[in-house]
């Protein structure tokens, strides 16, 4: 397998990989009352999770050049979405600059995984991308509306990453064309 291939699913694990850790670490993070991103704030947990973020993702730039092969747009996506998650982890929570660069990945990363859903919509892998999409989406609009466990961003946010992680490692063109 080509490194480009494989620099989507390393960068992805590496920036899970930091996430989960920074969680079964934390004392204090709830899915129900905490954001993802409060992992970046605490003492016990900020280098995990900022330093998964931005490792993960400059592991995972790479992958930009394997998608291109299959679509441009679909790559320029991608790497929008993974440049958003680096500033995630160097824009702690509580700076000026984490709110938009948190946004910016949630919205580049489910519609770059909508776009590619949308080009290849005819197989099976292309609808299952557009109904992960929706299905994220779904999970934002239930929260805004107060359809939720408690006030935390945690459960929405996870939604977010499941969906574009899942799609690097089993959905992406360069593996499942």
């Amino acid at each position: 397998m080509r490194p480009d291939r494989l620099a989507g699913p390393a960068g992805a694990a590496v920036a899970l990989g930091g996430v989960a850790a920074a969680i079964v670490r934390s004392p204090t993070f709830s899915w129900t009352t905490s954001a993802l991103s409060d992992l970046g704030i605490a003492a016990e947990t900020a280098l995990l999770f900022n330093g998964g973020l931005v490792a993960g993702g400059v592991i995972a730039l790479g992958y930009g050049r394997a998608l291109r092969r299959h679509s441009t747009s679909v790559a320029i996506g991608y790497a929008l979405s993974i440049a958003a998650m680096i500033f995630v982890g160097v824009f702690p929570s509580g700076t000026a600059p984490h709110f938009p660069v948190a946004v910016a990945f949630f919205l580049s990363s489910t519609a770059t995984v909508a776009l590619d859903g949308w080009q290849r919509r005819t197989v099976f892998v292309g609808r299952l991308a557009i109904a992960g999409a929706a299905v994220h989406l779904f999970g934002w609009v239930l929260w805004g509306a107060g359809i939720r466990p408690g006030p935390g961003l945690a459960l929405p946010e996870l939604g977010g990453v499941a969906l574009f992680a899942g799609w690097v490692l089993f959905l992406a063109p360069p593996v499942s064309t």
